[in-house]
């Protein structure tokens, strides 16, 4: 298989990606409203802002996905798509398959590891995610958490 066809599929993937990606993010806008409507008790409200929490999190990491790939198709568009956005060098077709929506070749991406320099708009903090859920599932309740006097 040429370049050229394999550049094509991989254009056919990215689309059905996107419009997947897009999908889902419009159900998870309409389903993301509080089931409750803030009644129960309070294990009931920090389960709730937990998992609020956590589908935050995954929605900015989906809208982050969404927006490379919609760089990647318009990359296409213009002709420069498989071309690192670092050195120029074309990318591998086999990183391509891996992840269709990469700018960089991978020696660019390790580069921009080890340096701590990434392109990643609307991070995702995961470990805030990870540090929220833990607050509201480990720890026991104490009597500093209660607010007795309201």
């Amino acid at each position: 298989m040429s370049r050229k066809d394999a550049l094509l599929r991989l254009h056919e993937r990215l689309i059905a990606k996107r419009n997947s990606l897009r999908s889902k993010l419009s159900e998870d806008r309409e389903t993301s409203a509080p089931t409750n409507g803030g009644a129960g008790d309070v294990g009931d409200i920090a389960n709730d802002g937990a998992q609020t929490e956590l589908n935050s999190q995954l929605a900015a990491l989906e809208s982050r996905e969404l927006h490379q790939i919609e760089r990647a198709i318009e990359l296409i568009r213009l002709g420069r798509y498989g071309k690192c956005e670092i050195c120029s060098h074309s990318i591998p077709i086999t990183r391509l398959k891996a992840l269709p929506y990469t700018l960089v070749c991978i020696e660019c991406q390790r580069l921009q590891e080890e340096r701590g320099v990434e392109d990643l708009e609307g991070e995702v903090d995961w470990a805030s995610a990870y540090e929220h859920e833990g607050r509201m599932n480990d720890r026991e309740l104490t009597l500093g958490d209660l607010d007795l006097e309201g």
